[in-house]
């Protein structure tokens, strides 16, 4: 008896699937495949070769270099390379990348426009249990202040492989904003990506949820599944580009439901409320809450799910946060 294999293409839904794939495991095929189709991609990394790197370094060794825990170093470097004609991908955590180099990338690549993607990994509160030293809740309202850099957050791995494809091809500098575990997926195959877009998942007319990012936006979808079982419609957006932001989805959302809230997995201030606030504040005011995480260092030390609980990201959360604003406005 013989049956059919099928094959499935490497960094489709179904291939994230059926792998069970984290967004970092994509980002990293993907700047494997920007390779293979140009040589100018390099692989620049601070010490995290063993997330994801071997297959680059195995396939093009001249063109992987590692500046182990020495993020202004590699910055630099990267910067330089890009002078040169290079595409550089630096693989570091994003928290280290903005803060302990925020200098660098705010001179050495926003400022010269440098063509260098940073792919930041363990951002938000995903390193649990590492506490304060390690969280990262400042990325976004860093990368966004600065001129020429854009930032994309993927809701999911097939979304990060998609991202970094994007990324490859854009000019100039780009901040990919990644977890490191693998997590819910939100996307199949009939999406498509840009630098400036946004994805709607979900219709409703009673508020817009709007997310960004590993996590953020899995809940969002989840929440507003059980927001729909209490008779409350939530439109959920995707706001994977947060800069440029798509500001057509934010009025028309404002517009069509007159509420939005937001959720991210980063401080409240700064990161995708502030930026959807600004939008909304200028073109179509509308009520907006925002999600997010405290404006506070953690006070305990616990998984990423206790993390979540704490920062009242959780889906619980969450659907309670937009029931409370639905009701409050409906009055």
């Amino acid at each position: 008896m013989t049956g059919t294999v099928t094959r499935l293409e490497p960094g489709s839904a179904d291939w994230v699937r059926r792998h069970g794939l984290s967004a970092i495991d994509t980002c990293r095929l993907a700047q494997l495949h920007a390779a293979d189709a140009d040589d100018r991609v390099t692989s620049i990394e601070g010490d995290l070769g063993d997330c994801g790197g071997e297959p680059f370094a195995e396939r093009y060794p001249e063109r992987y270099h590692d500046f182990g825990i020495a993020e202004a170093n590699l910055v630099g470097a990267a910067a330089g390379m890009a002078t040169r004609g290079k595409i550089p991908f630096i693989n570091t955590f994003g928290g280290f990348a903005l803060t302990r180099a925020c200098e660098q990338v705010r001179l050495d690549l926003a400022y010269h426009q440098a063509n260098v993607k940073i792919a930041g990994t363990f951002t938000g509160i995903v390193a649990g249990f590492s506490g304060p030293t390690h969280h990262c809740g400042e990325d976004l309202a860093i990368a966004r202040v600065m001129p020429n850099m854009v930032v994309l957050a993927p809701a999911d791995a097939v979304a990060a492989y998609r991202l970094t494809r994007v990324a490859a091809r854009h000019q100039g500098p780009v901040y990919l904003r990644l977890g490191i575990d693998p997590t819910d997926q939100v996307y199949d195959d009939s999406f498509s990506f840009r630098v400036g877009g946004s994805n709607v998942l979900r219709e409703g007319e009673d508020v817009t949820i709007v997310a960004a990012g590993l996590t953020s936006v899995a809940t969002a979808v989840a929440a507003a599944g059980c927001l729909a079982a209490r008779g409350v419609g939530a439109r959920v957006v995707d706001l994977y580009s947060i800069k440029p932001v798509d500001r057509d989805v934010l009025v028309e959302s404002a517009e069509r439901t007159g509420l939005i809230v937001t959720v991210e997995e980063h401080s409240a201030i700064g990161g995708v409320g502030s930026t959807v606030a600004e939008v909304v504040a200028a073109e179509a005011p509308v009520p907006v809450r925002m999600l997010g995480m405290p404006d506070e260092y953690a006070h305990e030390i616990g998984s990423y799910e206790a993390q979540l609980r704490r920062c009242g990201l959780d889906v619980d959360s969450v659907v309670a946060a937009v029931d409370e604003e639905v009701r409050r406005w409906r009055k």
